[in-house]
């Protein structure tokens, strides 16, 4: 396969996982931190990376989220959904190191 090829199936395929990741938030108007983290524009490793510091800021914030059951691989698990108002909130604390994570912050403060 020619690199350009590569390249733009990989450009599709990031798109697409953002676009709806982002539709899954406005049509519920909520999400997992992994979720938001989708939609901002992470890959799957980096959006779990993010979304685990978000949730140690949520707790200094006393940031909640509402209870929920997802299931994903095959069986139900318990989870937390945020509103983008409460991501944003969390993304104000969150100081990241990695050029891509600041990105990242950075626009979830503004997604709310």
């Amino acid at each position: 396969m020619k690199q350009s090829s590569r390249q733009a199936r990989q450009t599709i395929r990031t798109r697409s996982r953002s676009q709806r990741a982002s539709a899954r938030i406005a049509r519920r108007g909520n999400g997992s931190l992994t979720t938001h983290c989708l939609a901002a524009g992470l890959d799957p490793k980096e959006a779990r990376a993010v979304a685990s510091s978000l949730r140690k800021a949520a707790v200094k914030l006393g940031i909640q989220g509402t209870p929920a059951r997802s299931h994903a691989g095959g069986h139900m698990r318990d989870c937390r959904r945020y509103t983008a108002v409460q991501v944003a909130r969390a993304a104000v604390v969150y100081r990241p190191r990695k050029a891509t994570y600041k990105d990242a912050a950075a626009r979830l403060a503004l997604a709310a």
